[in-house]
């Protein structure tokens, strides 16, 4: 199973996130999280390790990740290291493939 590591930029806010994600010999993933984000760890109090089909698979309300990021809670929806965290289980599960993410701002007039 190959495992991985992400580095989420989160933006406005400045702060940055290092996602390592291991898969043990019983396939469930250990994410181990650095954050400059105190909400961010935080969260990670409480996390064990993750099933990669049942993260990848679930409904957005059911994802033991989101379900964390509510319970913390994470004070901004759009906050972009709950996805990466379940980025990195799908892959560290062997579920997907290591692409990279982006979301740009563009002008009205630029092409995507």
């Amino acid at each position: 199973m190959p495992d991985c590591k992400l580095c989420v930029d989160a933006g406005v806010c400045k702060m940055k996130t290092i996602i390592t994600a291991t898969t043990d010999e019983m396939g469930m993933v250990k994410l181990d999280i650095k954050s400059d984000c105190p909400n961010i760890l935080r969260m990670t109090w409480k996390m064990e390790t993750f099933s990669p089909y049942s993260e990848v698979e679930a409904e957005f309300y059911k994802s033991e990740v989101y379900k964390l990021a509510q319970e913390t809670p994470i004070p901004h929806t759009a906050c972009p290291v709950p996805s990466a965290m379940v980025k990195a289980i799908e892959v560290a599960g062997d579920l997907g493939l290591k692409r990279d993410v982006s979301i740009r701002f563009i002008d009205d007039d630029s092409e995507a």
